[in-house]
């Protein structure tokens, strides 16, 4: 039978976790709308951009083609592995990790890694993974400025033929309940095809190289800008999550201890005055 002092002990042990799961969640729900607000207002912005790339690059003159456009044989590939800082939100650490370990154990190529955030960053260290840069505490709300150095190091590396391919791992958000792991190619930079019917020739000053020439790095920042907007609002919703169903757990589990703690209580009593009752039958 067990010990109802150890059973009231393992409840209230279980209802401070279960009220510090509650306060994470809600801690979690609240930057969580934040962070969505941020990734979804940036949506519509980084899609524009890449049509007006697409139809910079559609005018583009015989001449020499700029770095961020050459295409190379891939003799090095770069991955920029974009994770939380934190944990305890659910299995979005292990999908990315194993999005970037699933990428890079199918290509041959000698391979570099730029992690953003701890847990990646820890993770590809363990392994034995070459880490080119690292950048991590860049906070819940972190502006373009201080996503700047990532893409210094990429845009760097690339110009300089130190790298001939740039991939972006990240966790794109779909809703709160889903965050799906994204590899995408950053550089070589690829236009998006124009569609039929929308190829309308601007004019562009003081010519279209030019502002091409400007556009590209913009556009490889606020590439990287916003999927780290993207992997902070999936990692505030996936630990919400997290946490809601360690919360419901625990008051499942305390439900069942304190129906277990009821029974052995009531076998205590039943027992008690069987004794009691005996006791009186043999003096009787």
């Amino acid at each position: 039978m067990a010990d109802i002092r150890i059973i009231k002990r393992r409840i209230r042990s279980i209802q401070s976790t279960a009220k510090i799961t509650r306060a994470m969640e809600m801690i979690a729900a609240s930057k969580m709308r934040r962070a969505q607000e941020r990734g979804l207002a940036g949506r519509p912005y980084a899609e524009r951009m890449h049509m007006v790339l697409a139809d910079l690059a559609a005018q583009q003159q015989d001449g020499a083609l700029h770095p961020l456009l050459e295409r190379r044989p891939a003799n090095r590939i770069a991955m920029v592995h974009i994770t939380p800082d934190r944990g305890l939100c659910g299995g979005l650490n292990a999908n990315i990790n194993r999005r970037t370990a699933g990428f890079l154990l199918e290509r041959p190529e000698p391979k570099v890694l730029i992690a953003v955030g701890r847990k990646g960053r820890d993770f590809m260290a363990r392994y034995g993974q070459e880490i080119r840069a690292e950048f991590t505490q860049l906070g819940d709300r972190p502006s373009l400025l201080d996503s700047l150095p990532i893409s210094r190091v990429v845009i760097d590396d690339y110009s300089s033929g130190f790298v001939d391919v740039v991939y972006l791992v990240y966790a794109r958000f779909v809703t709160t309940m889903v965050q799906r792991p994204v590899l995408e190619q950053l550089l070589p930079v690829e236009p998006a095809p124009i569609p039929p019917g929308q190829n309308v020739e601007y004019i562009y000053e003081p010519s279209s190289s030019a502002v091409l020439a400007e556009l590209l790095p913009r556009f490889v920042e606020m590439q990287l800008y916003h999927a780290i907007l993207e992997s902070i609002a999936s990692e505030q919703s996936a630990r919400m999550v997290a946490m809601r169903n360690a919360t419901e757990n625990a008051n499942e589990l305390i439900e069942d201890l304190t129906l277990t703690y009821n029974k052995t209580r009531q076998e205590m009593i039943t027992r008690e005055l069987l004794d009691i009752i005996g006791g009186a039958t043999a003096l009787a």
